[in-house]
């Protein structure tokens, strides 16, 4: 959310494109032990900011660093959300390193997963991110070439828990 209000630009460009943009809160804090109530707060105001943004409502979350507790199905439902995303293939890039770590880490990639990938580090706008390019100028090609379809979540049929 607080990037989005920084960012309103980029992220009207991500939703002209036709990608689904998802809830992952207001500020990425953990919402492990966190209440109801405040998660729904994070919600509805990274809610606001997306739609302020792009004129668009997610329906779908995915929660900072996939952590989540009883409370959050309740407080999902409460801020108007559909369901919660998780991923089954992660490549661990959010820090600066080498583009052969990631590469060999999504090595594995089969129709059906939903690859966790992110754009930098959430501390910060502009964090160093040619290791993940890199990896994806390898991919990108061998997976379609492979048959592997890209989907927006929103059109994957997928379950979300």
């Amino acid at each position: 959310g607080k990037h989005v209000r920084a960012h309103p630009d980029l992220a009207r460009e991500v939703a002209a494109r036709g990608h689904s943009i998802g809830n992952h809160t207001e500020t990425h804090p953990s919402l492990l032990w966190m209440s109801r109530r405040r998660i729904i707060q994070q919600l509805s105001q990274c809610q606001d900011a997306i739609e302020q943004a792009t004129g668009q409502r997610p329906t779908i979350m995915r929660p900072p660093f996939g952590e989540r507790g009883p409370q959050l199905q309740s407080a999902v439902r409460q801020a108007g959300l559909n369901g919660v995303a998780m991923w089954s293939l992660t490549a661990f890039d959010w820090k600066p390193q080498r583009a052969e770590r990631l590469i060999r880490r999504l090595g594995g990639a089969a129709n059906g997963d939903v690859i966790l990938l992110h754009d930098g580090d959430h501390l910060a706008m502009g964090a160093d991110r040619p290791h993940l390019l890199k990896a994806l100028e390898f991919w990108l090609p061998r997976w379609r070439d492979g048959g592997l379809k890209f989907v927006t979540l929103d059109a994957s049929n997928l379950t979300c828990a």
